[in-house]
């Protein structure tokens, strides 16, 4: 029979026949004199194992390993890896259906962050923040960079910001502290640097830093990439909302007016 015969017989394409010869899965058969391809019996039983076998989720590499007669690895062992293999699989998919279905739950309820999907437990902390300055542009733009931590952070910096910030924002002054350091940033979005409220609002945000400034990048940041990050952190910000930011920054390293 002729290729195209054996295809439909076996039920893949010409396409894929010729792949597997190329490979050396399938034995390529003697041309007749008229410089056609002649397959037998013999071939359309390799050809309609090959396909078994990737049916089952197996890659032509390991189809070969299977199909070889020498040094070839055991059906059996091979067979194991894929369950284990699928198992993994399994356990992602089961995984993220569980958070679609909690992303879900949140939106039929109205408390899907305007980010986005997050993890669980940012989702958690955004959640329980409630109306805490949704109204605050400034506001809006923490939340955007937590997402960001959120997304790009290992799972043990996500850990820590969770760990520091949950016992803050539990504490109704701290929420009420932070409202007033979104409003007074948010009224210097038209403001030059200069601005006397600059230094007001640089104080109030003092209050939200660490005493002792990191002498130490951050997870992740290479020494001297530091100050880039920063620069394209503040650039997000208006003129008079950057020189906030910085000068706050100068007073927790004691180099800025009280």
């Amino acid at each position: 029979m002729r290729i195209g015969e054996l295809a439909r017989i076996v039920g893949v394409t010409t396409r894929a026949i010729r792949h597997y010869h190329h490979l050396g899965l399938l034995p390529e058969p003697e041309r007749l004199g008229n410089g056609y391809r002649e397959y037998g019996l013999r071939h359309a039983i390799e050809l309609a194992r090959i396909r078994r076998l990737t049916e089952l989720g197996l890659g032509l590499p390991e189809v070969r390993d299977v199909l070889a007669e020498d040094a070839g690895r055991d059906l059996v062992e091979v067979l194991a890896e894929l369950d284990a293999d699928l198992a993994r699989q399994e356990a992602a998919i089961h995984e993220r259906r569980t958070r679609l279905r909690a992303l879900l739950s949140d939106a039929e309820r109205g408390r899907l962050p305007a980010e986005g999907p997050l993890s669980p437990e940012l989702t958690a902390f955004l959640g329980g923040l409630g109306p805490v300055g949704e109204e605050s542009p400034m506001a809006a733009k923490d939340r955007e960079v937590l997402a960001l931590i959120d997304t790009t952070a290992p799972p043990e910096v996500r850990e820590q910001l969770m760990a520091e910030l949950v016992p803050v924002f539990d504490d109704p002054a701290t929420r009420e502290a932070t409202l007033d350091v979104y409003a007074r940033l948010d009224a210097l979005t038209d403001a030059d640097p200069d601005d006397p409220r600059v230094a007001e609002a640089a104080r109030a945000l003092l209050a939200f830093l660490p005493k002792e400034l990191p002498s130490a990048p951050p997870p992740g940041v290479p020494d001297g990439h530091g100050a880039r990050v920063l620069e394209l952190f503040l650039a997000d910000f208006t003129p008079a909302q950057a020189e906030v930011i910085r000068l706050a920054l100068r007073m927790a390293a004691g180099d800025g007016a009280p």
